[in-house]
């Protein structure tokens, strides 16, 4: 690969509208990462606002143009960042938590509580609780157990829910992103849903409003998509004005291999099996959440060590596990460059600073001439990376920078070492 093309190739993964500088900086919702890394340090989660509000119109205007009765719901485990799930509430969408931490969030940045999806495989009592109080508008019945503990909860008036389905369809995604296939946690069978919705239907405290179904997790191809709703039709008529809940997935491009579908396939894909499988009338509500925001964020680092004279150079950056477990969890491969040199270089295994072997972020990835004091971005993070950091080695979870024409702020603020000691009694 020529570096010319691996620089276009490279500046393609970041948000839409990265460019590069005079001088060959980055420069990301007109902001250049060498300013954002002096101002706010490193690591630091960088998102392109405009970046993150286009894509969610994006899946507003597609589902709108597709099947009108609709509503996109941004499932907020994949970035559950306040300022992200209000921006998410003021371009129209929904939220689905799946926890009372996310419940927590989501109101506080403002969701309408009538359009909030609240999932889970093992709600406790008080997050039951928590929703209905806040009066979140569908409950996803995932268990028996839901059933039991909703009617002991619900006192006054009827809660909307849903029942979640296995539609034993497998996904080729990681084992861990799988989630439709049989014996999954998540769900009931279709045999074990109609007794579910014959034991909703014949209490007094929940409204059945109809199913959700999930395949799993960055799927790259849309066939899956389309079996889990003919999977769910053999439930039979669920109503007039039945919901179906057909899940998230999508799967986003991470590397220059990767090829994902886009909005518009996805959706279209969605709503054609629709049609050939649901009511007409029937309301659809979509649960994107790594393809809402992977693409919009990227993670800055500073190397803080280069190693030569080994099988590839080993360059050690000053974050790694605590903020990204995507790679050792999933697999998942992530690309990355010198902000200030971009394209080509010398193959490298960049690493973390924890105390870990398998802290390791990219095997083998081209890094220009790296040296100490380096910023190196890592596009494609704003997905998982932020739920899923830790204090692995007393690390500080990074702040995340919104970036927007020019413009930079702080909407969550490093951690301090006396955050770490905090809740010590």
């Amino acid at each position: 690969m020529s570096t010319t093309t691996a620089t276009e190739d490279l500046v393609g993964l970041f948000p839409k509208g990265t460019r590069l500088a005079s001088d060959g900086e980055i420069v990301v919702g007109e902001c250049r990462l060498d300013d954002l890394a002096e101002r706010f340090g490193t690591p630091a989660v960088v998102v392109d606002e405009g970046a993150l509000r286009a894509r969610a119109r994006e899946y507003v205007e597609a589902l709108q143009r597709h099947w009108p009765n609709g509503q996109v719901v941004f499932a907020s485990k994949s970035f559950p960042c306040t300022a992200v799930v209000r921006v998410m509430t003021e371009e129209g969408l929904g939220v689905d938590v799946a926890g009372g931490g996310e419940l927590v969030a989501a109101l506080a940045a403002g969701a309408d509580p009538a359009r909030l999806v609240v999932h889970g495989n093992a709600k406790t009592d008080e997050e039951l609780s928590m929703a209905v109080g806040a009066g979140a508008g569908t409950i996803v019945v995932d268990n028996f157990d839901d059933i039991d503990r909703l009617e002991k909860i619900v006192t006054d008036g009827e809660q909307h829910v849903l029942i979640r389905v296995i539609p034993d369809v497998e996904a080729d995604t990681h084992e861990a992103m799988a989630t439709g296939h049989a014996g999954s946690k998540f769900g009931l069978s279709v045999p074990d849903a109609v007794r579910a919705a014959e034991r909703i239907r014949a209490g007094e405290r929940l409204r059945l409003d109809g199913v959700h179904v999930h395949v799993g997790s960055q799927l790259l191809d849309t066939t899956p998509f389309a079996r889990a709703v003919e999977a769910i039709a053999s439930l039979g008529e669920l109503g007039e004005h039945a919901v179906y809940d057909l899940g998230g997935g999508l799967g986003v491009r991470y590397t220059y291999a990767d090829h994902a579908p886009t909005v518009d396939e996805y959706v279209r894909t969605l709503t054609d099996a629709a049609r050939a499988h649901l009511p007409a009338n029937a309301r659809l509500i979509i649960e994107p959440g790594r393809s809402l925001v992977a693409e919009s964020a990227l993670t800055l680092y500073r190397a803080v060590t280069v190693k030569r004279g080994r099988p590839r150079t080993l360059v050690a950056v000053d974050g790694g596990m605590g903020d990204n477990l995507e790679p050792m969890l999933y697999g998942q491969r992530f690309e990355a460059t010198v902000t200030s040199r971009v394209g080509g270089g010398e193959p490298c295994d960049l690493v973390g600073r924890h105390c870990e072997s398998g802290d390791t972020l990219i095997r083998d990835v081209p890094l220009r001439a790296p040296t100490v004091g380096d910023l190196i971005a890592v596009p494609v993070t704003g997905a998982y990376c932020y739920s899923l950091s830790n204090n692995y080695n007393g690390a500080r979870r990074p702040p995340v920078v919104f970036c927007h024409d020019g413009e930079a702020r702080t909407v969550v603020r490093r951690e301090t070492y006396e955050d770490l000691l905090r809740r010590d009694m």
